[in-house]
């Protein structure tokens, strides 16, 4: 018999996101604060608050000036927004199938669909870079949604799945009874029901392709289709740096996500502490 999390324990947990959060977004603090000030005080005092002796927009005079910010952060909003959209969509369905339907091979079946968090999408970018050529879409946006797509999928279907099977059946059965099909049941009355894991899944799959470096080095470098994290590394050199730059760049780039969370944060935070006692 399932029961409620006691208040005390709820605190607790609310504290302990809390203090993590915190901890986690230390560093952010750093490089935002770092992001006004000049060179000179970036060395000297780096923990050091922009004040009237060491403030200066150099950094984001200089990001506004070199290269497409805006067409980089563009590349970078449409990438992960059409990411974050089929990775949600595959992978709820696909978790309603797996918690809603018994069949043979059920278990082997989502065993093989969470087997990309084990595996690491990266030991197999030799293999999808020859893919992405014969397919003629390096250096295209689509790659990068196919890529991160399959990417996130496993720990959607691993996390939506847990959730699903704890969505009452007599609700589900009731809908059947009413005439629903079974997609109006999915989108109408499970999807509802699971929205805090399905923020908590938005949240752990935005982050590592937002700031992803890696495959849009590989798969899309040409100028027009370069993300954000990837332009910045136009202002580090491999003798000279410009940190001012780096930083401001960096900077901008935080703030979608630091909105994503703040919107979501609610559910996040229920997302991740449902079902911590049984």
């Amino acid at each position: 018999m399932s029961a409620r999390m006691s208040p005390a324990r709820t605190i607790a947990a609310h504290a302990a996101l809390i203090t993590y959060t915190l901890i986690a977004l230390f560093p952010v603090f750093v490089i935002v604060i770092n992001s006004f000030k000049s060179r000179k005080a970036i060395f000297a005092d780096p923990l050091a608050l922009p004040v009237p002796g060491n403030f200066d927009l150099i950094g984001y005079q200089t990001v506004m000036k070199q290269g497409d910010f805006f067409a980089y952060f563009q590349n970078s909003m449409i990438v992960t927004v059409a990411s974050l959209f089929f990775v949600l969509l595959f992978g709820a369905m696909a978790a309603f199938a797996l918690s809603e339907y018994r069949f043979r091979g059920n278990t082997l079946m989502g065993l093989y669909l969470a087997l990309g968090i084990m595996i690491p999408i990266r030991l197999g970018t030799v293999a999808i870079l020859q893919m992405m050529v014969a397919s003629g879409l390096v250096n295209t946006l689509t790659a990068l949604i196919l890529v991160y797509t399959a990417q996130g999928l496993p720990l959607a279907v691993f996390i939506l799945s847990e959730f699903m099977r704890n969505v009452s059946d007599d609700l589900k059965n009731a809908g059947r009874i009413d005439g629903l099909s079974e997609y109006a049941i999915f989108f109408t009355l499970v999807l509802p029901l699971v929205r805090p894991a399905m923020a908590t899944v938005a949240v752990f799959t935005m982050i590592p392709i937002w700031n992803d470096l890696w495959f849009p080095l590989i798969l899309a470098p040409a100028e027009e289709v370069k993300t954000i994290t990837l332009g910045s590394q136009v202002f580090i050199g491999q003798f000279v740096t410009n940190w001012n730059a780096v930083l401001a760049a960096l900077s901008l780039a935080i703030v979608p996500v630091l909105v994503m969370y703040l919107i979501f944060s609610r559910q996040l935070i229920r997302g991740i502490t449902a079902g911590a006692v049984k």
